[in-house]
């Protein structure tokens, strides 16, 4: 499982190191390819391979001759590409997924239970929730 955030940088070619903690959190048996997709609120999600297959599964499985489920498998499945971690747990973010979400040197890698999300420092702040009181009750209307 994947939790916490953390601070990275993108170095000039474009490759990010995973945080230990977090290419800890992926399974061995995972190899060295994630599936990294532009995701909601203009971030990236990066999947290990068992999650990502779980996910790859529903979408298949969506009816492509209703016109909505086959654009929602068309939007995903052009929005997803293979990467691979090197050595030392650095991938290279492609040019088109580093524009999409404003990534410049520095990125906040945030562990989200099953994908970890690449973003923004400033969008990052903007699709957060700063103050524990209002967690709080967001926990509270959600999970009571």
């Amino acid at each position: 499982m994947f939790n916490s955030q953390y601070d990275s940088k993108l170095d000039p070619k474009g490759r990010l190191v995973l945080p230990a903690k977090i290419k800890a959190a992926i399974p061995e048996a995972n190899g060295v390819s994630l599936m990294l997709r532009m995701a909601e609120d203009k971030c990236l999600a990066l999947y290990p391979m068992v999650e990502y297959k779980k996910l790859e599964s529903q979408i298949k499985s969506l009816n492509i001759n209703n016109p909505e489920q086959r654009m929602l498998q068309r939007s995903f499945f052009n929005s997803i590409v293979e990467v691979e971690l090197d050595s030392t747990g650095r991938f290279l973010i492609p040019k088109l997924y580093q524009t999409y979400a404003s990534l410049d040197k520095d990125v906040v890698v945030v562990g989200m239970g099953t994908r970890i999300e690449l973003w923004n420092p400033d969008n990052y702040l903007k699709n957060i929730i700063v103050d524990p009181a209002d967690l709080s009750g967001l926990m509270e209307k959600y999970l009571s």
